[in-house]
């Protein structure tokens, strides 16, 4: 699918989002493993997250869809889940093969799971490796650093890990493969990543405690409770970049997530020079949400960098349209994981971007972008990477003529009706 998109010269506009996606997998998973039923709202239902619902009723427990957002998940306890009849397919999505991962690691039975071929390609072995430390069986294609991942779990013992870069995906594989080992599983992180596994473990009764860069878990039982899935920080991104690359622009995103492990845009967005504002904050679950005005103005380049940027790696893409317009050079470092995501991000935000006139060169680990304005609108690849995709589509909003997107959609993945609400922009 084609999408099509015009410049824009002001906005003014209040808008609201869907829920997280890191969220919604982690409440589905959870829920699965909770007695009682988990009532889920604002679910994502994109196809990453509907993914992890169907590997979960495979796994023998029942995802009542009471709407599209609305789910129940009908938990029957840490030893509910059954063994599958089939392979279980994540489709695109890393975080429901990494997570589930670790959830069957802990199970004693067989598993196989497998996903596209991006998927296919994607590093396993920083899971698979640590979870056969614990003493699970992992089995893997190309000498078991990638899926299929075949499983015999069961008997775990806890371990002390340190992770080799800062990733929320390892991190929660080993926490729950944590709540059924002997003794304490604790992972430690060179820099903090997202923490949302934590928090929801916490909020449904897990053993587990957070010091510092450290997390300990415990085995535990877990007990259902409902759950508010906060709007994504990472999709309100697009929208939030929108408003604050088109100068006079005012835009309001509504219940967005403010996890401070997720609202390092936020910080970047300050410091070029965006106005931003929060209000009606609230909190669900042991996650902060509230509405995020941004006033557009003139725009610096910044350096992008550190421990900052596990607080930003999947809005890196959208961030590189705002360095495209800001004033003077921005720099971002450190990222190198982003050539291992649906696509090599780097390479591919480079590509795309060039094709707008943008000045932007990509290093070993990140991007040097050289700031200006008088784009022109491009004919634009996907790469089939939702993220991509849409920081091509706000690309074109700031250059002239017509720009196109090829593949658009992928964005389905994270941003169902995406196009809708950037077509309510124009109204």
């Amino acid at each position: 699918m084609d999408m099509i998109i015009e410049p824009i010269k002001n906005l003014e506009s209040i808008i609201s989002i869907p829920g997280d996606k890191s969220i919604s997998h982690r409440s589905v998973m959870i829920g699965a493993i909770a007695a009682g039923i988990t009532d889920i709202e604002n679910f994502l239902p994109g196809e990453d997250c509907r993914s992890t619902v169907h590997c979960i009723r495979q796994l023998g427990i029942e995802v009542e869809e009471i709407s599209p957002t609305h789910l129940q998940v009908k938990g029957k306890g840490p030893g509910g889940l059954q063994e599958p009849e089939n392979h279980l397919d994540a489709g695109n999505s890393g975080t429901t093969i990494r997570l589930l991962s670790g959830l069957l690691a802990g199970q004693d039975f067989f598993s196989v799971l497998t996903g596209d071929a991006s998927i296919r390609r994607r590093p396993m072995a920083r899971v698979a490796e640590p979870l056969r430390q614990m003493g699970a069986q992992v089995w893997g294609r190309n000498e078991g650093r990638c899926a299929p991942l075949a499983i015999r779990g069961g008997h775990l013992t806890g371990i002390s890990y340190h992770t080799p870069v800062a990733s929320a995906q390892i991190k929660s594989a080993l926490l729950l493969a944590g709540l059924y080992a002997d003794g304490e599983t604790a992972v430690t992180e060179p820099a903090p990543s997202r923490d949302h596994t934590e928090k929801m473990l916490q909020a449904f009764g897990a053993n587990i405690k957070v010091n510092g860069l450290t997390t300990v878990v415990k085995t535990s039982s877990l007990t259902a409770r409902n759950v508010i899935v906060p709007g994504d920080i990472s999709s309100a991104a697009f929208f939030l970049v929108a408003g604050a690359i088109i100068p006079g622009s005012i835009i309001t995103v509504k219940n967005v997530g403010l996890n401070p492990t997720r609202t390092g845009i936020l910080d970047v967005l300050e410091e070029m020079g965006a106005k931003i504002t929060i209000t009606n904050q609230q909190e669900s679950s042991g996650e902060l949400m509230g509405d995020i005005t941004v006033e557009g103005q003139a725009l610096k380049g910044v350096i992008i960098a550190g421990d900052l940027i596990p607080r930003l790696i999947d809005e890196i893409p959208v961030l590189a349209v705002a360095g495209a317009v800001a004033e003077g050079k921005t720099i971002i470092r450190d990222a190198t994981e982003l050539k291992v995501k649906e696509s090599n991000r780097l390479k591919a935000i480079a590509t795309e971007l060039t094709r707008f006139g943008v000045d932007i060169q990509e290093t070993d680990d990140g991007l040097i972008i050289k700031g200006r304005r008088n784009f022109k609108g491009a004919v634009c690849n996907s790469y089939q990477d939702h993220r991509i995709a849409m920081a091509c589509a706000l690309m074109g909003l700031v250059a002239s003529g017509q720009t196109v997107v090829r593949g658009a959609e992928c964005i389905d993945i994270s941003f169902p009706g995406f196009q809708n609400v950037l077509n309510s922009l124009y109204i």
